[in-house]
C-alpha cells in the first residue's frame, strides 16, 4: 500500500495525486511510497522522574512542531514560528477548525534551527513524556491533551471516536488526536505510565481517563460497570474503557481531573468517587 510522500494518507496503487493534501506525483506508473523518504532521526534525551523534560538537539535545518506552550527552553539559534499546519490555505483552514472542536489553540509552534542548537519541552503538570517511532502510515491514537511534540512529518489529525457510547461517556468527548508517521513523536501523560501490548481478542479495561495512547489497530469502546450497585457505590464512576488487542496501549497513572479534584476538592459537579459521581461528570458541562 503506497503513501503520500507529503502528509502519509494512504493511496490507491495507480493514485497520482493525494485527495487528502492534494500533493501531485505526475504521469506514470510510479508508486509514490513513504519508505523512500528518509526521515532523519531525532537527537533526543528525555531527563526527570514525574516532571521529565524532552531535549532535543537540532541539526541544522532540522525542524520540529509543538504545542503552543509546551517549551521549556530553546537556544538562541533555533527560530520560532506561529502558524496553522497544512500545505494549502483550504488544509489550513480545515486544521483549524478540526483543533478548535478539540479544544486546542488553533495554532503550532514550529521550531527550526539555523545551525546546531537545542530546543526542551514538557507537558503542563506532572508526568510522563513516551515517545513514538512512526512508521510510514502507522498511526496512533492519543488523549486530547496529550500530543507534545513531533518532527514536521508526522501527521497531526482530529480523529472522531467511532462507537456512540466512547462519545458520550469517554471522558474525552467524541474527539481524540491521531498522530501519523512517518517520524517521531512525544506523547505527554500524567503520573507513571503501564505499557500493555495486547494480543488479537485480548481485552483490558481501564478508567476512561486514564488512557494515554493506544495503536490504530486497537478497537476502543465504553461499557458500564458491573450491576447498578457497582457502578453507583463502587467508587470507579460509571463506565470503563474497553481495549481489544492486537496492539500497544499507554496508560496513565494520574489524570488532569484527579488532580484538579484534589486541588479544589470543593468545585462544584463532586468527586468522581462518590455515588453519584459519574453521573456529576456527564451532566457537568463546566470542563
Amino acid at each position: 500500500m503506497p503513501f503520500c510522500t507529503s502528509c502519509g494518507n494512504k493511496l490507491a496503487d495507480e493514485a497520482r495525486f493525494c485527495p487528502a493534501c492534494g500533493n501531485s506525483f505526475g504521469a506514470g506508473p510510479q508508486n509514490p511510497t513513504l519508505p523512500s523518504q528518509q526521515v532523519p532521526a531525532l537527537d533526543y534525551s528525555i531527563q526527570g522522574d514525574n516532571l521529565q523534560v524532552v531535549r532535543i538537539r537540532l541539526k541544522a535545518g532540522q525542524e520540529v512542531y509543538a504545542e503552543a506552550g509546551k517549551m521549556v527552553y530553546k537556544t538562541a539559534n533555533v527560530d520560532w514560528e506561529t502558524r496553522m499546519s497544512g500545505n494549502s490555505i483550504g488544509e489550513k483552514l480545515l486544521g483549524a477548525l478540526r483543533r478548535t472542536v478539540t479544544g486546542e489553540s488553533l495554532f503550532l509552534t514550529y521550531f527550526r534551527a539555523q545551525t546546531d542548537g537545542e530546543v526542551g519541552f514538557a507537558g503542563s503538570y506532572p508526568g510522563r513524556i513516551q515517545p513514538f517511532d512512526l512508521a510510514p502510515g502507522q498511526s496512533i491514537l492519543v488523549q486530547r491533551d496529550g500530543f507534545l511534540c513531533a518532527q514536521p512529518t508526522v501527521q497531526l489529525t482530529v480523529a472522531l471516536v467511532k462507537k456512540l457510547g466512547a462519545g458520550f461517556f469517554g471522558g474525552e468527548g467524541f474527539i481524540l488526536e491521531k498522530l501519523t508517521g512517518p517520524g517521531t513523536v512525544f506523547v505527554h501523560g500524567g503520573g507513571d505510565f503501564v505499557e500493555f501490548n495486547l494480543k488479537p481478542g485480548e481485552m483490558i479495561q481501564v478508567d476512561t481517563g486514564c488512557v494515554v495512547a493506544f495503536d490504530e489497530s486497537v478497537n476502543y469502546d465504553i461499557q458500564l460497570v458491573g450491576g447498578i450497585k457497582t457502578a453507583l457505590f463502587g467508587g470507579e464512576g460509571l463506565f470503563l474503557a474497553t481495549l481489544t488487542g492486537p496492539g500497544r496501549v499507554i496508560v496513565q497513572s494520574l489524570t488532569l481531573e484527579k488532580l484538579r479534584r484534589e486541588l479544589a476538592p470543593s468545585k462544584r459537579g463532586g468527586d468522581e468517587h462518590s455515588p453519584l459521581g459519574g453521573l456529576g461528570r456527564i451532566f457537568n458541562s463546566e470542563d
